[in-house]
């Protein structure tokens, strides 16, 4: 077996020099690959690499050398330490994408022979592929198959005798044909080769949700997920639609509060009482979260099935959610939640920490005394408080100092949800009303088309529940008293700070929206939803129920057999065509065919247009010097020159014989 030789190693004086062109389309290559995995990338690492390719690219272009070994060797140290330092890590998917990227721009550095490209552009492959564990929406992975079309392109220069001498459309050409001929065997080999209920890897990631909610809450926390328009998830209703300013979808209820964010408390199985009976029947498709809190709209009434309830109306999935999910869940929206309230869930929901907030509590005591006692008033007086005290709601909100209530209340008097649900929630455990914070999403976008509420990580939202004696808990939306726009008609509403007539209220908006959305989700349901379940149900037309890992190999096996003798039919029975020159003498040969001057079987290029030229005496200039043109290009040459194939075309265009008349 052939191994692979070491860098530093002498190459063999005989192995030919890549040509500029080859090389040029291997940096393309590796251009690309960068392109690709800039967007998860640290931007010192993008802006090194790029200047590391394109300072490689100018040195080739001049005549200069692969560097030496002491600038290589030290580079390589270099992006270990620098990737080890900025991810604590060599291992992961972060990390480990990173370092093969870089390794593989480096590798550029040496790249002088056929065998440095071939290497090149398998590993270009690899890194391409690695992209996909990022994102796999359609977008990324059409950007990623187009990664493909520079690296076959290298791999088809490499074999040219001169590839510099072809022009660059001539090569693009068979690499496209080819790959759109390999689609056939790429969709076979998605349905049929066997897949795993899990990956073989399980390279760590960063711990992090990418749902634009997190188990913690400060505010201003929210102020970059609040402008991602990136979809969370999509939900379809059997029944009724809940109207906008209902349209709850309740994630993570927090209990404790430490003066800077809010947190949940110890979450214990579901012992709550609910009373009320399910009214809305729906199905979410929620986008990988890497949590296990499953968005329900509010008020859930059971948890879906792989799921369990906890005792504040928290639905946690039994695994975390690594890929698309879906579950069918239901709710109501007339209830009454835990009429009665044991003495330790009202300790900890009246929890406060000390020192913190002195001129809210100040505030909340004097509305206890103003209104004796009475939770709803106190209430509607903090709601009154939000609307006519001159608050305003902003994305862009001021930083608030080491006392966050005091300085929100009595100071900024500006922000967004998380702001207004924080501050209200302390305002009525001060009041000595028992308060939590609920984060979720609250809004989403109806999709007419497709039937669905696309719910969207800007639609991330915050509000308090009070418990209220006889009633249970309560929802109130304090940042509603400010800005209604964000309840009634959603986030981008309020951000916009008017009432519908923004750019994306716009008609021909919400269609193309609506239109391209629909092609998310349908590819999300039919690609990356793809699992082992729904791959063994592929043969039930077929009378077999459960497709084991025996049945896929036969079809696939019979499938790829079947494609390779498609394949052997279509080269052994196809056309040859010859080169560009050729193409075009034979549409001369039907121009002269017309005029009445057919070939002859055997006879060649120059009797052939020498008679021409006789029987056509009108033409007889403009055919002898296509008969110069093509003698040279085809005889003169190993491959015709393309400038003289564009020579030989223009003039086979102009031409026009008129039939001879005998």
């Amino acid at each position: 077996m052939t191994g692979f030789r070491p860098s530093l190693r002498a190459r063999p004086s005989d192995e030919p020099r890549l040509a500029p062109r080859s090389f040029d389309l291997l940096c393309l290559t590796m251009a690309f690959v960068v392109g690709v995995h800039a967007p998860h990338l640290p931007w010192w690492l993008t802006a090194g690499l790029a200047v590391v390719l394109v300072a490689r690219w100018q040195q080739r272009r001049r005549g200069g050398r692969h560097p030496p070994v002491w600038i290589k060797v030290p580079l390589i140290g270099l992006l270990l330490a620098l990737i080890v330092s900025t991810y604590g890590t060599l291992f992961g998917r972060e990390p480990g994408s990173a370092f093969a990227v870089g390794l593989l721009v480096l590798k550029l550095m040496e790249s002088e022979r056929l065998r440095d490209a071939r290497v090149g552009v398998a590993f270009a492959a690899f890194a391409l592929m690695s992209a996909l564990l990022f994102d796999q929406s359609i977008v990324a992975t059409l950007i990623v198959a187009l990664g493909i079309v520079p690296a076959v392109m290298t791999l088809r220069s490499v074999e040219e005798v001169e590839p510099a001498r072809m022009r660059l459309r001539v090569e693009v050409m068979p690499v496209l044909l080819a790959l759109v001929v390999s689609i056939p065997l790429a969709l076979f080999a998605f349905l049929f080769i066997p897949r795993l209920s899990s990956p073989l890897w399980g390279a760590p990631t960063m711990d992090r949700a990418t749902t634009g909610l997190s188990d913690r809450m400060a505010p201003g926390d929210m102020a970059e997920v609040l402008t991602d328009d990136t979809p969370a998830m999509r939900v379809s209703f059997d029944g009724p639609v809940p109207i906008a300013s209902s349209r709850y979808f309740r994630a993570f209820t927090m209990t404790r509060f430490d003066g800077q964010a809010w947190s949940p408390g110890f979450l214990r199985r579901d012992d709550s009482v609910l009373e009320g009976s399910a009214r809305f029947h729906y199905r979410v498709t929620l986008e990988p979260t890497r949590e296990r809190v499953l968005p329900m709209l509010d008020m859930p009434v059971t948890a879906p099935t792989d799921a369990s309830m906890r005792s504040d109306r928290t639905a946690l999935a039994n695994q975390r959610l690594d890929k698309t999910y879906t579950y069918d869940a239901t709710a109501t929206g007339e209830y009454r939640l835990d009429a009665t309230l044991d003495p330790q869930t009202r300790r900890a929901n009246l929890q406060l920490p000390a020192n913190v907030g002195p001129r809210a509590r100040a505030q909340a005591a004097a509305w206890v005394a103003q209104f004796g006692g009475n939770p709803t008033a106190i209430a509607q007086a903090a709601l009154a408080m939000f609307h006519d005290g001159g608050f305003r709601y902003t994305l862009a909100a001021a930083p608030l100092g080491r006392d966050r209530i005091d300085d929100f209340l009595f100071g900024t008097r500006e922000g967004y949800c998380e702001h207004y649900s924080s501050t209200f929630t302390f305002l009525m455990r001060a009041a000595g009303i028992p308060a939590r914070v609920v984060t979720g999403y609250q809004g989403g976008y109806w999709n007419a088309l497709g039937h669905y509420l696309l719910i969207r990580r800007a639609d991330a939202h915050a509000w308090t529940e009070l418990w209220l004696e006889g009633r249970g808990w309560v929802r109130f939306d304090p940042t509603g008293a400010v800005r209604p726009e964000r309840v009634t008609l959603g986030a981008a509403a309020a951000a916009a700070g008017d009432g519908g007539d923004s750019f994306f209220n716009a008609a021909w908006w919400r269609s193309a929206r609506d239109r391209w959305d629909v092609v998310n989700q349908w590819w999300n349901q039919a690609v990356n939803g793809f699992d082992s379940l729904r791959q063994q149900g592929l043969l039930q037309p077929f009378g077999i129920r459960r497709a084991e890992v025996g049945d896929l190999a036969i079809v696939l096996a019979i499938g790829c057999a079947l494609l390779v003798v498609v394949a052997l039919g279509w080269a052994l029975f196809q056309r040859r065509e010859g080169d560009e020159l050729d193409v075009w003498m034979r549409r001369l040969q039907r121009k002269l065919e017309k005029a009445g001057v057919t070939r002859r079987a055997g006879e060649g290029p120059k009797h052939f247009m020498a008679r021409a030229a006789r029987a056509l005496p009108d033409h007889r200039n403009a055919l002898e010097r296509l008969s110069e043109v093509y003698l040279r290009s085809r005889y003169a040459n190993d491959e015709p020159p393309p400038e003289s194939v564009s020579e030989f075309s223009r003039a086979v265009k102009e031409l026009r014989p008129r039939r001879v008349v005998k």
